[in-house]
């Protein structure tokens, strides 16, 4: 699956006791729709990585999503 990013993106992702907040600009929103929109047409069982070494904010926790059946 090809990762495409908007120009200018910018995604932070933290996670407290009980909740994951995903903050972005328009075009890191624009990003993971673009991407979550072509994870919907892979097979069961891929995902997308995210994290800071390749593509979110310094700082960030890790997110992983992934297609399940």
């Amino acid at each position: 699956m090809e990762m495409k990013w908007k120009d200018g993106y910018t995604i932070n992702v933290r996670v407290d006791e009980n909740s994951v907040l995903i903050s972005a600009n328009k075009e890191g929103l624009l990003s993971l729709a673009s991407q979550l929109k072509a994870l919907a047409s892979e097979d069961v069982g891929s995902h997308c990585h995210y994290d800071e070494f390749n593509s979110l904010e310094d700082g960030s926790s890790e997110l992983i999503i992934e297609k399940i059946g």
